[in-house]
């Protein structure tokens, strides 16, 4: 297994973070990683989502909510073709900060017989996206925050 792992501090508070996270319908407007989702991610409901890594076409793909622990954390598993080829447990943590800031933290743990074939690239694109994203959030909530 490999995990991807990035964070930012942003100067907004958790909920004000999460609404941002969780309105979904908004991610076209602003969210330069994750383009779109179909329907409503609740915990064992399937649901679509399209990405776009830079440098690539996007790519949809129709993983499981397993966790929407409101203020604190959103969790997805996806799969490509069949569970065990190439794995992606995606992963957004929000950290209360004693400023009444928020540390988000976007992972997430890659397994299956492909990952030691695509993790150069994961660990470059992938993570380029990551960083893109939590930067747009971070630009979002503080705007929205004041």
């Amino acid at each position: 297994m490999k995990e991807l792992i990035t964070s930012i501090t942003i100067d907004a508070p958790p909920a004000v973070v999460w609404n941002i996270l969780t309105d979904f319908d908004a991610y076209p407007a602003w969210n330069p990683f994750i383009l779109s989702f179909g329907g409503k991610p609740a915990a064992g409901e399937r649901f679509s989502v399209t990405i776009r890594q830079p440098g690539s076409k996007p790519m949809t793909f129709k993983p499981v909510c397993l966790k929407m622990d409101e203020n604190r954390e959103f969790r997805w598993l996806g799969h490509l073709l069949f569970m065990g080829l190439f794995d992606g447990e995606h992963i957004f943590e929000l950290e209360p900060l004693p400023d009444g800031g928020t540390k988000l933290v976007q992972r997430e743990r890659f397994s299956g017989i492909l990952v030691p074939l695509l993790w150069k690239q994961l660990d470059t694109s992938a993570r380029q996206g990551f960083e893109m994203m939590n930067e747009k959030l971070k630009e979002r909530a503080e705007g929205m925050d004041t």
